[in-house]
């Protein structure tokens, strides 16, 4: 109780003189006399106050406190405080404790007699009662508490529980997002370092090809001196459409290996050694079953499956959506790296950590492309999965450069996820497959039972070449992997006679034998061996050497970079010996016919390659045991140069001997001969780990096993994925395709002549026939800028083929334009625009794309050239970017959706290389930006005005001449490659043709021709009185056609200018020329302003056509 109500208290017992004042104890008297003297004090002060005064400023503080215990303890004190006649006084006395009555009264009723008696008498009961009621209500309250107290324990527990779980689960999230931003970072700065290694070198490269247009004897710096200096050429790694790679650039990193020893012929006994203690090594090992039928399932929807992805791939956060450890596979090299895919790019970094990699020398590094690689997505053609050590885990993508880039993965799961991560190209559009990530997945033999190949094969519409390279790339040979590489056969036996005729049968090879078995004595030989096998451990083969190793493929590249320098790195840095190197067809072909170690059959190259044969880069390959030095490949006598066997080799390829047994040959490395009791019966069983199926590296756990099996692998070489399992069908013979086609018709030479109103020369001639255009036409443009449009009716089948008739076939095949035969929209036919005057329109001023839909034309004054629509004659584009007059254009031949290349050549002596769009008719990539675009390339090196050029798209070649001096040929990125020089009096070209097939035809002034191979070696060159205005190559550029002022066409043979047909004259000089798509129509623009249409057909110009019918 506080000290000022204690005060009041004892001045209010005091003036009241309460009976309980005598049951106090001194101590505690003592407050309240010291307090009655206080009062005594006060009473003096202020004798003039009430007693009622006196009292209320006594009590004024207290009285609210007793009101409020009494009206808050009412229950219990109603019970205790009992008058005399036991009525409850509390209820009484309420009335008095409202706030609103004075002090006195309060006073008064404590101090009321009833009131005493009844503390005095029930006082102490109540207060034990308290007591007890308390105790209990403790009791009471204790056990309430316990248990409240125990469940808030359990609550607070069961909350720290929740509290901990989800602070570890924080931690753990916190870690993980940790560990993934760290992860990302990681991936972030090794694509940002893969960026600047990529950066690195192509600044380099691009460094490189400044210094080359600069210093080049016909760049800004070049000086005739430099042309003395030795130029090194290596291979490039371009493909064309059937997957020759025949370009040859500069190499930056040429030699002639002076410093290069040969092997001497005992280190070959001890490598010999070696192979047989390492195929003791692995001898206790389970061979695998060779079941040709394995084969990757593809389950489920593809489309379900990549949608599942792509929502997969849409939740992923970051730049990259996969990412895997890899091998870049390269011809002698395997690069550990990460591979990693973003949205639109694949990205691959070299571990230059790995011992393995530190070891590679920096030889072949310099020739190994793809180390610290990007490649876009847009830029992905095909999609391929591949073997390596004959295990399904690779995968090799095919760009629109027309390179490949190959990588091996830990296992096939992650191949599949890879192709997942890529667009949907499937395997290419060549081999009449959907576009689809299942097809990239498929197997070899799912692909060749789901292609259209063999049966264009049979039906003659694709070559033997073209065929063996499709049997080849879908079973999975690469030039990635030297073990792997495309496989031909040997298909003549003759090389010593001085003239090869190659319609004798004793000229060609069996091909139903495998070349072990073309011998009877050393086929006898390799029976006995399979019949007589003695190891239990081993399966019993034929063979023990392979038709196709990666020793063999080097052996037959060695003259030319890099399989030079790929050689040297696996052979120690040294040459085989002189006895062992490729140096003459013939004695190769007796080795593998007698030598009971070498059964190689061929390389494509031996098809289209000339310059394998050729020791261009003067190495020193050592001197033979007769005295001889080894340097180029000694040819047969029946081919003067190696283009000669190359092309003699190519026809044998397509001879009717070849193509009636071609079949019998593809069993045997692709088909059911390859394996099994047929294989046993064929003399065509190998080492059992050349097998697709025969091992599987991952069940192999001892690291020196693994390696051991792997090495032998590499060693032994691989059998090709086997395609199909029953016999291949064979080719449809030409006479049952085309008996037309040997018959001699007796067909007029001319078919029609078409005058048109117009008397101007027709300079330009474009025979753009496809059916399957929206107007198949022959556009003609004249000198005075009038173009026609002039329908081209496609005859029913072709003059010779299946369904011909000369009946179905009376229209003539080509209409005149109406609106220029009527005259009536002369409006919508002319060009008018203004032309520079000193311009003189020639065919090279014009160029038509390849849907007849739009004319390009040049020579105007404001140095641009310009797109016209043929349909209304409207001008539709203006292209700037020279600073001079346009003098030339060409075109590329087009690809699906009309696109090509357009080159502009001009006075200013460039040239610029544009991208014509196919599907938005214009110059350049980008509708929006149609009136400013940029030119893909721009080609220098001309010192003169550039007056004819001819571009090849698939050769990525662009070809000029100037005024005066060389022909330049660039790559379409713009390097200058190379000057094609003639004889001293060839100096001014004046028309270039280029063929896919690597010819190209220049002709210069007065009448002069050269034949150079697309690596720059002059092969033929004729002069001919004529004026030449018009020349152009047939499709497989074995054939030249010329036309000019005497009116007459003549036909001749590209490779040596032999005369082959002269048509009757025309009444009227020729300006231009086109053939029909077929081949088989040849259209010229007369000088009299006429078109005439010849029959041509050139098959009757071929050595089988002319021998045998």
């Amino acid at each position: 109780m506080p000290e000022d109500t204690e005060e009041n208290m004892s001045a209010f017992c005091e003036v009241d003189q309460c009976p309980l004042r005598q049951g106090l104890t001194p101590r505690e008297l003592k407050p309240f006399s010291s307090l009655t003297g206080l009062q005594a004090a006060s009473r003096d002060a202020g004798q003039c106050l009430s007693i009622t005064t006196k009292l209320e400023r006594a009590l004024e503080k207290v009285a609210p406190l007793l009101r409020e215990i009494f009206v808050d303890f009412a229950p219990f004190l109603s019970r205790t405080l009992l008058g005399s006649h036991g009525q409850e006084l509390l209820i009484e006395g309420l009335v008095c404790m409202k706030s609103s009555t004075s002090v006195v009264e309060l006073v008064m009723l404590l101090c009321s007699q009833e009131w005493q008696n009844s503390i005095q008498k029930n006082a102490g009961l109540a207060f034990i009662e308290l007591i007890n009621e308390g105790r209990l209500l403790c009791h009471a309250m204790k056990d309430h508490i316990v248990r409240v107290a125990n469940e808030a324990e359990f609550i607070l527990n069961r909350q720290r529980a929740e509290d901990v779980h989800k602070h570890a689960e924080f931690e753990s999230n916190c870690a993980q997002y940790a560990a993934d931003r760290k992860e990302e970072e990681k991936m972030c700065d090794h694509l940002i370092s893969a960026a600047k290694h990529r950066d690195h070198v192509t600044a380099n490269q691009l460094k490189q090809k400044i210094v080359n247009i600069l210093t080049n004897k016909h760049g800004a710096w070049g000086t005739l001196a430099q042309s003395q200096l030795h130029d090194f050429w290596r291979l490039d790694y371009w493909e064309d459409d059937l997957r020759r790679r025949r370009r040859f650039v500069r190499n930056p990193f040429g030699s002639t290996h002076l410093d290069v020893t040969c092997k001497s012929l005992q280190e070959y006994g001890t490598e010999e050694d070696k192979v047989v203690k390492s195929k003791k090594v692995f001898r206790s090992q389970t061979v695998a079953s060779q079941n040709p039928e394995t084969e990757l399932v593809l389950e489920g929807d593809e489309d379900a499956v990549s949608l599942l992805q792509e929502k997969e791939m849409d939740n992923l956060g970051g730049p990259v959506v996969l990412s895997s450890p890899a091998q870049l596979l390269a011809p002698v090299l395997v690069a550990r790296g990460t591979l990693s895919i973003t949205t639109t790019e694949i990205y691959f970094e070299v571990d230059e950590d790995d011992p393995a990699f530190r070891r590679v020398e920096p030889k072949v590094l310099a020739y190994t492309e793809g180390l610290h690689g990007k490649w876009m997505f847009s830029e992905i053609r095909a999609v391929f999965s591949r073997r390596y050590l004959l295990q399904n885990t690779a995968m090799e993508v095919f760009m629109a450069n027309r390179t490949s880039v190959m990588f091996n993965f830990p296992d096939q799961a992650t191949v599949k996820k890879v192709v997942y991560s890529l667009p949907r190209v499937g395997v290419g559009t060549s081999y009449g497959l959907p576009q689809a990530r299942r097809i990239s997945l498929a197997t070899p033999r799912q692909l060749f039972k789901s292609s259209n190949m063999t049966q264009r094969w049979q039906r003659r519409e694709i070559s033997n070449f073209e065929y063996l390279m499709f049997l080849n790339t879908i079973a999975g040979r690469t030039y990635n992997d030297l073990n792997q590489y495309p496989v031909f056969p040997w298909v003549l036996t003759n090389y010593d006679s001085e003239e090869l005729d190659l319609t004798l049968p004793g000229n060609f090879r069996d091909l139903s034998k495998p070349v072990g078995a073309l011998n009877p004595k050393r086929a006898a030989f390799y029976a006995e061996r399979y019949e007589t096998w003695e190891d239990d451990q081993t399966p019993p083969c034929h063979y023990n050497s392979h038709y196709s190793t990666a020793a063999s493929t080097l052996h037959w590249l060695v003259r030319i970079e890099p399989f030079t320098t790929f050689l040297l790195s696996a052979n120690n840095n040294k040459f085989d010996h002189p006895e062992r190197t490729f140096s003459a067809i013939a004695r190769s072909w007796r080795n593998c016919q007698r030598d009971t170690a070498d059964v190689k059959e061929l390389i494509p190259e031996f098809y289209y390659l000339p310059e394998m044969f050729v020791n261009s880069n003067g190495y020193h390959l050592g001197m033979r045991e007769d005295r001889t030095m080894v340097c180029d490949v000694d040819l047969p006598a029946w081919a003067k140069k190696p283009e000669d066997l190359v092309r003699i080799n190519r026809m044998a390829l397509e001879s009717e001997f070849v193509s009636c047994q071609l079949h019998q040959w593809i069993d045997l490395i692709f088909g059911y001969k390859q394996r099994g009791p047929e294989a046993v019966r064929a003399l065509n069983v190998f080492h059992y780990l050349t097998y697709e199926g025969s091992v599987k590296l991952d069940s192999i756990t001892d690291p020196p096993l693994r390696e051991a099996t792997e090495a032998q692998i590499q060693s032994f070489g691989q059998t090709p994925s086997q395609l199909l399992i029953e016999p291949h069908p064979p080719r449809s013979s030409a006479m049952h395709l085309s008996p037309l086609m040997f018959k001699d018709q007796m067909q007029q030479d001319v078919i029609m002549v078409l005058k048109f109103p117009s008397n101007s020369p027709v300079t330009h001639v474009a025979a753009n026939t496809l059916p399957h255009l929206t107007i198949p036409a022959v556009v003609t443009v004249t000198c005075s800028r009038v173009f026609a449009v002039n329908r081209w009716h496609n005859t029913v089948g072709l003059r010779g083929a299946p369904g011909y008739s000369l009946e179905q076939a009376h229209h003539l095949p080509i209409e005149m334009d109406s609106l220029v035969a009527n005259n009536t929209g002369s409006n919508k036919r002319q060009i008018t625009d203004l032309v520079d005057q000193s311009i003189q329109i020639t065919t090279h001023c014009f160029v038509v794309t390849a849907d007849n839909r739009y004319i390009l034309v040049c020579g105007f004054w404001d140095k641009s050239f310009r797109v016209y629509s043929s349909e209304t004659g409207k001008l539709t584009q203006i292209v700037f970017g020279h600073w001079d007059v346009v003098t030339c254009l060409a075109r590329s031949e087009s690809y699906i959706g009309g696109d090509c290349y357009i080159v502009s050549g001009s006075r200013d002596a460039t040239l610029l290389l544009w991208y014509w769009s196919g599907r938005h008719h214009i110059i350049g990539d980008n509708p929006n930006n149609s009136d400013y675009p940029a030119p893909r390339a721009v080609l220098t090196g001309h010192d003169q005005e550039v007056v004819c050029v001819s571009v090849c798209a698939e050769l990525g070649l662009v070809i000029s001449g100037a005024k005066e001096g060389p022909c330049l040929v660039h790559t379409i990125t713009g390097d200058l490659l190379r000057a094609l020089e003639g004889p001293e009096h060839y100096r001014c070209p004046r028309l270039i043709s280029v063929s896919s097939e690597g010819h190209c035809i220049i002709k210069y002034e007065r009448g002069c021709f050269c034949n150079f191979s697309i690596n720059g070696k002059l092969l033929a060159q004729m002069e001919v009185n004529d004026s030449t205005r018009a020349i152009l190559l047939s499709s497989d550029g074995h054939n030249l056609v010329t036309g000019g002022d005497n009116g007459v066409v003549e036909v001749w043979q590209a490779c040596d200018f032999k005369q082959l047909y002269v048509y009757p004259g025309c009444d009227a000089g020729i300006r231009a020329m086109d053939l029909s798509h077929d081949q088989r129509t040849l259209i010229t623009g007369m000088a009299s302003g006429s078109i005439v249409a010849f029959n041509i057909d050139f098959n009757r110009w071929h050595y089988e056509h002319q021998n045998r019918y």
